[in-house]
């Protein structure tokens, strides 16, 4: 059984963690509101985007000519899976979550017989995904020294993945990151950039109105690829940063909470403790002064 001055340490212990945890809950909800009005924000201006090349796309048909992000190589062997992380703990299982989704899908595609590799933004999930494939990560993205990575990180992000797709590295390229949905819920998402996806086009206004583009559609489409690479990229991030802080302000009040409840038992423990040496030492001195 634990001493009084052990349980006294051990309950001050957990009052000091207390206050971090506490303190980390607050710091992560007021990032949280900016980060999700960032996420929110960016997400009009990526599905516009889309629209105007659906229905732009909707107008050409795809072949060998047509641009190589919407073409493709032509292949579909090695597989490329983008993991998008964080570079700090205390997140629940945020990054945990995103690095499950992407090592199911390597194994699923590692059993249809295709070849894997690995693209890592942020430091976390390194460490799981380098234990169980070694020798398939083609490149890593370091955001250590970024305070909140934004467009300027996705663009040199996208520059890197198209140089390595025009070198002929992999075919396909697959994106991971955690959507977020609200505090509580940020759902790990799988999405296919290169090639990109050929958007459809919107029912009815623009996409129904007879439009003649100029340049022609291949043209824009060239110059419009890039950029619809960059603002995917750009909205993960977003969506990451948010899911970052509302795992975290989640995770936090529960470790509060959990200090709290572990607080209290311990107080009950030190004080029983304490009541039985007090009453142990009654009776010590009351059974001397009967053998007086």
């Amino acid at each position: 059984m634990a001493s009084l001055k052990e349980l006294k340490g051990r309950i001050n212990s957990v009052k000091s963690t207390q206050k971090i945890t506490k303190a980390k809950q607050m710091v992560a909800a007021a990032k949280l509101r900016k980060a999700q009005a960032a996420a929110e924000a960016a997400r009009p201006y990526a599905a516009r985007l889309a629209t105007v090349m659906g229905s732009i796309a909707s107008k050409i048909t795809v072949s060998e000519n047509s641009p190589r992000l919407l073409a493709g190589t032509g292949k579909d062997q090695v597989h490329l899976l983008v993991v998008a992380n964080s570079d700090k703990g205390l997140a629940g299982a945020f990054n945990s979550n995103i690095v499950k989704a992407a090592l199911g899908t390597a194994r699923r595609l590692k059993a249809e017989g295709k070849t894997v590799l690995f693209y890592l933004v942020g430091r976390k999930g390194r460490a799981v995904i380098r234990r169980e494939f070694p020798n398939d990560i083609l490149a890593m993205f370091d955001t250590t020294d970024v305070r909140e990575p934004g467009y300027g990180e996705a663009e040199k992000i996208a520059a890197e993945l198209v140089a390595l797709y025009e070198a002929g590295k992999f075919d396909v390229a697959h994106l991971f990151y955690s959507k977020f949905r609200s505090a509580l819920v940020q759902e790990p998402t799988e999405q296919q950039i290169i090639p990109v996806p050929a958007p459809k086009a919107a029912e009815g206004g623009a996409a129904g109105a007879a439009v003649e583009y100029e340049p022609d559609e291949e043209e824009i489409l060239a110059a419009l690829l890039p950029r619809y690479l960059k603002t995917q990229l750009f909205g993960a991030l977003l969506e990451n940063m948010a899911s970052e802080q509302g795992a975290s302000m989640t995770a936090m009040d529960n470790a509060t909470r959990n200090a709290g409840d572990l607080i209290g038992k311990l107080t009950i423990q030190y004080n029983r403790s304490r009541q039985a040496a007090i009453t142990t030492e009654l009776i010590e001195i009351i059974a001397g002064a009967e053998a007086l």
